[in-house]
């Protein structure tokens, strides 16, 4: 591990939606790390095409920067604060890796962790580049009635030629895997939760048109899971509104960006005709995890993704507490034994075997295993 040579403390994305190109201009608020080794300024960046470069107002000629396919560098950025300006254009619709920006089914989606950042924009693509993030998308209103980013919504409007606006402004400081982005035509259902402050809270959840009537169990285990990490760790939780998009075409199970969360709706959608009594627990439970990464995972991270076992270990062991003390703890306790015996126990025993905390990887998605979660 080595930090940063920069940090970048604010973010601008203005997100100009396109199937084939998206327009993404990004404005970063960056400075010289003191902890930092010095050296160039490095951002990632991956199938990318780059139109512009801006350092405080002034563009920079092809000589002042290079990139590779994988990182954009400018050998000579200023030693202080400064202003950077980057304009890139990516495919959603060419993007079938699913990682980054992507279009499937007609609805835009994000997935960012561990590295899909960097094929939305150039930036420091790791998880100890925390930075406050606002985010303006703007699409064609007939597509992309709903647009949704981190925070809270600060402004929307009508823009001529039939599009569209919103604005979010997420103000705790994150990395950039729990950016997300969803954009369609969507439907959600709502409700309100008062925290143990006293503060309301709006919570939705977001589904493809038809599938609303199989969302109230989800809202249900969600409002059990803040009460409970309130009463149980004391964590509050800290913007106006949570959402949950629960789309078919997502690639991972449910991801924890901040005030964001994004699931398959296999984990979201259920009712008495087409769910069993494991549908329901693996809902509350898989609710729940997400839900409490916004203090083990968000709030608080890991510095870097050798550190994966202690976000995603930590959360694991509070969702099994939370689903302890919501059920059976006997019957959770063996359900957990046996995902070990199962799962854990034959990788720790075969030629894919590797340690809680590795001290190396080639690939960081091929950590995401019953080792380092369980």
């Amino acid at each position: 591990y080595a930090p940063p040579a920069y940090l970048i403390d604010e973010v601008r994305l203005e997100i100009e939606l396109d199937p084939a190109a998206t327009s993404v201009r990004a404005t970063l608020k960056m400075r010289r790390n003191p902890e930092g080794r010095g050296g160039p300024l490095g951002l990632d960046g991956q199938k990318l095409t780059l139109h512009g470069v801006k350092i405080d107002g002034e563009s920079l000629s092809s000589n002042a920067y290079q990139t590779d396919g994988e990182h954009l560098t400018i050998p000579e950025a200023p030693e202080g604060s400064f202003t950077l300006e980057t304009h890139v254009t990516c495919g959603p619709e060419a993007n079938t890796q699913l990682l980054g920006l992507y279009l499937s089914n007609g609805i835009y989606c994000t997935q960012c962790e561990a590295e899909g950042f960097r094929r939305i924009t150039y930036y420091l693509d790791r998880p100890d580049a925390m930075a406050v993030f606002t985010t303006r998308i703007v699409a064609e209103e007939k597509m992309a009635p709903v647009l949704l980013s981190n925070g809270n919504q600060v402004a929307s409007g009508k823009l001529p030629g039939g599009r569209h606006f919103a604005e979010w402004h997420d103000p705790f400081p994150k990395p950039a895997y729990l950016f997300a982005l969803v954009a369609g035509n969507l439907a959600f259902i709502e409700d309100k939760f008062v925290t143990m402050s006293g503060r309301s809270v709006t919570l939705r959840i977001f589904v493809e048109p038809g599938n609303e009537d199989r969302c109230g169990y989800a809202m249900e285990a969600l409002k059990r899971s803040m009460r409970w990490d309130e009463d149980v760790f004391g964590r509050e939780y800290d913007l106006d509104i949570f959402m949950i998009v629960a789309v078919s075409a997502f690639n991972m199970g449910a991801m924890e960006n901040k005030g964001l969360n994004v699931f398959n709706d296999k984990y979201v959608l259920a009712r008495p005709d087409t769910a069993t009594d494991a549908d329901y627990a693996a809902i509350e439970a898989i609710i729940a995890h997400e839900y409490f990464h916004n203090w083990t995972g968000n709030r608080i991270t890991c510095r870097d993704w050798f550190q994966l076992c202690l976000k995603e270990g930590l959360t694991v062991f509070r969702d099994q507490e939370f689903t302890s003390d919501m059920r059976s703890r006997p019957v959770k306790r063996i359900s957990d034994v046996r995902l070990l015996r199962s799962h854990q126990f034959p990788e720790d025993q075969g030629p894919l075997a590797h340690p809680v905390r590795p001290d190396s990887y080639i690939e960081i998605n091929n950590f995401y295993t019953a080792t380092v979660y369980e």
